[in-house]
């Protein structure tokens, strides 16, 4: 192990930037950014129940499965850009290189990330992880021992 840093609240999930790493905080509603040698470089509030994460390659987005929603924080700075409406509790996250795409239970979504328009949608099962190929997003669906590919 190379190191143990505090995090105040019950840390969910967590991703990395290509600069930060950021932590969601299931408990406080937050999202905290850390500097790789640990040290927080920020804190900032987020939708209820603040889950997964992806990066857009310039916003870290957030799904918030206790409000149905995901936020979209710019990186640089951890500015809150919108929180815009997801599917019946959102889990998974996705970015595909264009557009954004959630997935919970039991829809997939797919935001336009300027303004978080719904432009397509699909019930698949209880989805869980989601990931981007380069050419297809894939969807892990728990509730029914499969992987589905969108």
């Amino acid at each position: 192990m190379l190191g143990t840093f505090q995090h105040s609240g019950q840390p969910e999930g967590i991703i990395f930037d290509g600069t930060y790493i950021w932590v969601s905080d299931f408990k406080n509603y937050t999202v905290t950014r850390f500097g790789l040698d640990g040290k927080e470089a920020g804190t900032f509030k987020v939708g209820l129940s603040p889950e997964l994460m992806a990066f857009d390659g310039a916003n870290v987005w957030v799904v918030n499965s206790g409000d149905i929603t995901v936020t979209k924080l710019r990186a640089s700075d951890g500015k809150n850009l919108g929180t815009f409406r997801a599917v019946n509790l959102p889990y998974g996250i996705a970015f595909d290189g264009t557009n954004i795409w959630v997935a919970g239970l039991p829809d997939v979504v797919e935001l336009r990330p300027s303004d978080g328009k719904l432009l397509f949608y699909t019930r698949v099962g209880d989805c869980a992880g989601m990931a981007f190929d380069g050419a297809n997003v894939w969807v892990a669906v728990y509730g029914a021992n499969r992987v589905s590919k969108l």
